[in-house]
């Protein structure tokens, strides 16, 4: 054994490996410290002694040193080994077991400052640190070869090839966006508090080296496609440990294509179902003779859409860049969170959406659905920039097309309206819109602006906070959320409203005409 690792030393790194590293790596997972410090200067590639009385092997120093052979350590021959080991230089000692080293030994240990390591299995623990040592570039063929074998054999699900990969690899992989959302694999690979520094490193140009991380944990990325920001296959790793992250690199780089592979045949699953979705949706809301089909009929219940019933139709709005195939799942979660059991339709720029009751809803049941759309929401990323419209309760398969009809120009006008978070309800909408349309006339503008007037430079832009206030009925929880601020501050604002007004706002003629004056200023 010390032949084979003086032949290897040639090709071994000239700085070895740090002893914390090894002894966080999951080839050495039952090596325990028993004595001494934990970190000395890096491990060179192992020697082995045959027994405690056995001479030390050729060239020890700053190598570990490994006892093969069972001894009795009770006696003054362990404190002698580790005195000679120490003269020699060698940098660690590792002992067969893991009991307890007598007292005299431990001390002694810590006074010289050697490292003593127990383990059951010490030829393997002499094996592993051999391989990380003298054979990087064997360790690194092996890795990309026992990657491609687990690509070859996972599921056709990427989720399935990362769990292999982890297993592989006994590190947690992931599948990450360019602004570090978790697409797939295990979401521990990314703590939630370090999303942001590893976003502000992913949107750059695909990373030369590990990414440090301010726990001390590093990260190796690897892009998966062609775009200018592509999603980034990463292996999480402990410690510093270059045959390791040598050897995850190539894992990485043979997955990718793996990866790349999934990702195209799940985007062409997803746009041939989204196609089906989209026509299905489309027959149901323009039948051909005002009737809708029965071969229609069936195709919907194959898709489980319910045709009967009463129909609340949901239009969900977003930017034109936004990938709608790709991002239906989180729609679907967002509702389902909300235990709202909507069907979910790819449409433009957007999602149609509706749920279903057995019977018509009560103005109670519709004013909890509302606000659980409300929820749902604000549950979707903020990227998508979503702005909702919610259509009235409709009977039969004519109301799903009657729903979504008032729900995409509820969704319309809620596009512009900030001030109620972007989101209109059609159950409140139509008497509100012909009440504004009165409003914007040249004999209201005069005194609209005149009743808000002693608002004006008041800090809190308080016509904003109670034009939301309104639009959310007088609620200060929903007015907090769509400002995204406290409901304390609302309260304390309202209040302020109502004391520079000299109004209240309990009283539904005083509110109805301080809601018309604040769209008024809104608008204009």
């Amino acid at each position: 054994m010390t032949g084979t690792a003086r032949s290897g030393a040639r090709n071994g790194s000239p700085d070895g490996v740090s002893l914390s590293a090894m002894l966080a790596h999951p080839t050495w997972h039952d090596v325990t410290l028993l004595a001494g410090p934990e970190d000395t200067r890096g491990l060179q590639h192992p020697v082995a002694a045959q027994d405690l009385t056995h001479p030390l092997p050729e060239e020890p120093a700053g190598r570990l040193l490994v006892l093969l052979g069972g001894a009795d350590r009770g006696d003054w021959r362990l404190d002698a080994l580790l005195r000679r080991a120490h003269g020699a230089g060698v940098a660690a000692l590792l002992v067969p077991e893991v009991t307890a080293l007598r007292m005299s030994s431990t001390l002694l240990a810590e006074r010289l400052r050697l490292p003593v390591l127990g383990s059951p299995d010490p030829l393997a623990a002499y094996l592993a640190l051999e391989r990380m040592t003298a054979e990087p570039g064997l360790l690194r063929a092996e890795s990309a070869l026992r990657t491609a074998q687990v690509c070859a054999r996972a599921d056709e699900t990427v989720d399935a090839l990362l769990t292999d990969l982890g297993a592989l690899l006994h590190r947690p992989a992931a599948l990450l966006t360019a602004d570090a959302r978790h697409l797939a694999g295990d979401p521990a690979t990314v703590a939630p508090a370090e999303q942001d520094t590893v976003a502000r490193q992913l949107t750059g140009p695909p990373l030369p080296r590990p990414l440090d991380l301010p726990s001390g944990a590093r990260l190796l990325t690897h892009p998966v496609g062609t775009e200018r920001v592509p999603p980034r296959l990463v292996v999480r790793l402990p410690a510093r440990l270059a045959p390791e992250a040598d050897a995850v690199a190539a894992a990485l780089e043979v997955a990718s294509g793996a990866v790349r592979e999934r990702l195209a045949l799940r985007r062409l699953d997803l746009e041939r179902s989204a196609r089906h979705r989209t026509s299905l949706l489309g027959e149901l809301l323009r039948p051909a003779g005002g009737e809708i089909p029965d071969a229609v009929r069936r195709h919907a219940v194959e898709f489980g859409w319910r045709l009967d019933g009463w129909h609340t139709g949901i239009r969900i709005g977003t930017g034109p860049d936004v990938d709608v195939a790709g991002l239906r799942a989180e729609v679907t979660d967002a509702f389902a969170a909300e235990r709202l059991g909507a069907q979910v339709v790819e449409q433009g720029d957007g999602w149609s959406a509706w749920t279903s009751t057995d019977q018509e809803p009560s103005t109670s049941d519709i004013e909890r659905h509302a606000a659980a759309v409300r929820r749902v929401q604000r549950r979707l990323p903020e990227v998508l920039h979503a702005y909702v419209g919610v259509g009235r309760a409709h009977p039969g398969p004519t109301g799903i097309a009657r729903s979504l009809g008032e729900a995409a120009d509820a969704a319309r006008l809620a596009q512009g309206r900030e001030a109620s978070g972007r989101f209109f309800h059609v159950d409140r909408l139509g008497l509100a819109q012909l009440l504004l349309a009165w409003t914007r006339t040249d004999t209201f503008q005069p005194a609209a602006r005149s009743l808000l007037e002693p608002l004006s430079g008041e800090p809190g832009d308080l016509v904003h906070t109670l034009t939301a206030y309104l639009d959310a009925e007088s609620s200060t929880a929903e007015t907090a959320a769509v400002l995204g601020v406290h409901r304390n501050t609302v309260a304390a604002r309202i209040a302020r409203v109502q004391q520079l007004l000299s109004v209240d706002l309990a009283d539904p003629d005083e509110r109805l005409a301080l809601h018309l004056a604040c769209r008024t200023a809104m608008d204009g």
